[in-house]
């Protein structure tokens, strides 16, 4: 698989000045960044604002609402963006991460994987499914049974979907080369590691 991403935006977010009413009503709920503009994913999604219609309660709901603790959601983000090389993805996820509790050391670990020395149990058994459904389209049988002991039957389910999510997405950003904000730039994406069926 390659690394290699777009230099420039093959679909450039939509400029404020270019929004008709139909994007003007699909944007005007989603939170703006500190410099008042609107993150670059929303500002190219509208260019198919039928789909974004439907998209965006769906991605609102696994981020906002969903049954997932915010840190277990942020931990299996950030092992997706890292599995989908998503610098995008990584870089706007990284301070939701550390909002909900992981440490700048927890989030360069991610990189690392399930088997690298500090994590616990539990957040072994997230990096570990993020990886086998990155993989392999599916839990193990022993993943999903290691789960099941601290996670209800809706839980599982929302752990597959929102992996399968964030994959959609990273194949968005990355094959539409949607540009990273500047404030988001410097946490950087780990490097793919090749030891094992790790990056199958």
């Amino acid at each position: 698989m390659t690394d290699e991403h777009p230099h420039h935006p093959r679909l450039a977010p939509l400029p404020e000045d270019g929004w008709d009413p139909s994007a003007r009503e699909l944007l005007a709920p989603i939170p703006r960044d500190a410099d008042g503009r609107l993150p670059n994913v929303f500002t190219t999604l509208v260019r198919h604002p039928g789909l974004f219609r439907h998209f965006l309660p769906f991605g609102t709901h696994l981020l906002r609402d969903g049954r997932l603790a915010d840190r277990t959601r942020e931990l299996l983000i950030l092992r997706t963006a890292r599995n989908a090389r998503a610098p995008y993805e990584w870089g706007r996820h990284v301070p939701l991460a550390r909002a909900a509790g992981l440490t700048d050391e927890e989030i360069r670990r991610v990189g690392a994987g399930p088997d690298a020395q500090g994590w616990t149990p539990a957040d072994a058994r997230l990096l570990r499914a993020a990886d086998e459904l990155h993989r392999d389209a599916r839990l193990s049988a022993a993943t999903w049974s290691a789960l099941a002991a601290d996670h209800d039957e809706a839980q599982l389910i929302e752990i597959t979907m929102l992996v399968g999510q964030y994959h959609m997405v990273a194949f968005f950003l990355n094959s539409a080369g949607t540009p990273l904000e500047p404030g988001f730039a410097t946490d950087t994406l780990p490097a793919p590691t090749r030891t094992g069926d790790d990056d199958a």
